[in-house]
């Protein structure tokens, strides 16, 4: 799967690196078989309106984004077997449980994505 980091507009980065589910296969997959999601990290489900926590073995903090990436709704420590969603949302931003508040995200803030090159720190860090 493809990364990237993404951040909010004014340059505070909300996710170092972020997986990008843009498959009908990778995003079933999603977070499944994980034990826990490093706060660093997350994964991006595209396009995604609602996101189920059947078989997960932890929470998360779903942020619901628009076409633009803009934040429309955050759905925090979304617990095991639950289920979210938000009108408009065109994608979902899967980050560790508390993550949102520790990066100070806001419904209504836009964030922006930066491709990873190879040899970026952040996916040195999970390739070895």
């Amino acid at each position: 799967m493809q990364a990237v980091a993404l951040r909010r507009e004014d340059g505070t980065i909300v996710c170092e690196r972020c997986l990008l589910a843009e498959t009908a296969l990778t995003r079933m997959r999603g977070l499944l078989g994980r034990r826990e999601l490093p706060g660093r990290e997350g994964i991006l489900l595209k396009p995604a309106s609602s996101v189920h926590m059947a078989f997960m073995r932890f929470a998360i903090d779903a942020v619901f984004l628009d076409r633009d990436l803009r934040i429309v709704k955050i759905a925090t420590d979304l617990k095991p077997w639950r289920v979210a969603g938000a009108r408009g949302s065109k994608s979902v931003l899967e980050i560790a449980a508390g993550e949102a508040a520790r990066r100070g995200l806001s419904v209504g803030d836009r964030l922006v994505a930066d491709q990873l090159s190879p040899t970026s720190p952040a996916t040195a860090a999970t390739a070895s």
